[in-house]
């Protein structure tokens, strides 16, 4: 239990570390790349309101049509690579600067400045470049300012702000993992506790029940039978009922269940344990039919399988609607990695809401499930909790859904 306990703690841990941090990571991207155009675009303003050229610096001038923002500096002009284009009207190339770029030919700056045209925007990115369109009384300026040494130098950051968030990451992981054990631990004692509790409380019980149940044969003999004692007999019957259903449940939810692992033939299993209800059903005034593939073997606890049939199928015959329909089937998955075992009833009036927690102890549905209600319908809601703790305990799952007027409980059985 602890160990279980642990494992889903580490792994809330680690999915709740993952989002924060690439939260942070993505916060960090969008301000950095922010950051970039705004520096970029500080340039290519700068430029652009010169008529192409950089300005020369002036702190004394403080007052400029653009701002500076302690972007530009007195050495930034001979660390900014630009070069300009001029267009006219109709948008032909009229004039082309680029003395403040070597690395770049007068073909790829007119592609660059038809394909900067051709995206309609004033500002944007092509390649490395970052460029700015002003309109002009004869027509538009462009100028591209390369981002290179701004990119990579922002990169860099993102890559060391990565590594620092990933290291405190698992570092954060690894001392979560190193306290797990000690926060879980309060809890898995209180559950096992309780487990341990419901085991000796049931043994407990089990010697006042069976004295009270000879008492009552007593009783039946010395006197004839009536009401009274029918009712005792009657009780005595279910809280039977309920120990043993507690204790299997207690059982079947330990770390390590005692389950006898081995090969067995399912299809006989399961047809042996659901024929009994046949006459179950019929005296409800309900139908049950058994589909199960032949031949099929399964590697598991068969008791314990067996047990699960039971179970699902009491629970199809007991709920079914009247003159309804029970159907137990056995089948090889469509992957063929599992073995499927369905139980099916007709349902008009389903449960409502979340039907994952039929599989809860102690569950009642308001409606269709409640024993208040029209017939008696009897048990604890403990069944369900059993087959649940059943299939897991095999490393495999079980589902319920409402469809078509069915409810339909499906093990996936690996």
């Amino acid at each position: 239990m602890i160990v279980s306990l642990q494992r889903k703690f580490i792994l809330i841990s680690a999915i709740s570390i993952f989002v924060v941090f690439s939260g942070i990571f993505l916060v960090l991207v969008f301000f950095s790349n922010r950051q970039l155009d705004r520096t970029m675009d500080t340039l290519a303003d700068a430029i652009s309101f010169n008529d192409g050229v950089f300005p020369e610096f002036d702190p004394a001038q403080p007052s400029q049509p653009f701002p500076y923002d302690n972007i530009i500096t007195e050495e930034t002009r001979f660390s900014t690579r630009f070069f300009t284009v001029w267009v006219d009207d109709a948008g032909h190339i009229t004039h082309i600067n680029i003395d403040s770029v070597s690395s770049i030919s007068e073909e790829q700056v007119e592609g660059f400045a038809q394909t900067a045209l051709s995206e309609g925007t004033r500002r944007g990115w092509v390649s490395d470049y970052r460029y700015r369109v002003v309109e002009t009384d004869t027509g538009s300026t462009l100028v591209f300012v390369n981002g290179t040494m701004n990119r990579s130098m922002s990169g860099r950051l993102l890559l060391t702000a990565f590594l620092v968030l990933l290291g405190s990451a698992f570092l954060i992981l690894a001392l979560i993992i190193i306290i797990s054990k000690r926060v879980v631990h309060p809890v898995a004692e209180s559950y096992e506790k309780q487990k341990q509790f419901i085991t000796d409380a049931g043994h407990e019980i089990k010697t006042p029940l069976a004295i009270i149940s000879a008492n009552t044969e007593v009783l039946e003999m010395v006197s004839e039978p009536n009401q009274w004692t029918v009712s005792i007999k009657n009780q005595i019957t279910r809280l039977n009922g309920l120990l043993k259903e507690l204790l299997s449940l207690a059982k079947m939810e330990e770390e390590k269940p005692a389950l006898t692992m081995a090969d067995f033939n399912i299809s006989d299993a399961v047809y042996d344990a659901a024929s009994p209800f046949t006459t179950l059903a019929e005296t409800k005034g309900k139908k049950l039919t058994i589909d199960v593939a032949n031949g099929l073997s399964y590697h598991g606890d068969e008791g314990a399988i067996r047990q699960l049939v039971s179970i699902l199928t009491e629970n199809a015959v007991k709920y079914a609607d009247e003159d309804g329909e029970i159907a137990v089937k056995l089948f090889t998955s469509h992957n063929g990695k599992e073995t499927d075992l369905e139980v099916s009833n007709t349902c008009k009036e389903p449960p409502q809401g979340d039907l994952t927690k039929l599989f809860d102890r102690f569950y009642r549905d308001d409606s269709s499930r409640s024993r208040s209600k029209g017939e008696k319908k009897g048990g604890y809601g403990i069944g369900l909790s059993i087959a649940q703790a059943i299939v897991r305990s095999h490393q495999s799952k079980i589902s319920c859904k409402a469809e078509n007027g069915m409810m339909i409980f499906t093990a996936q059985l690996k």
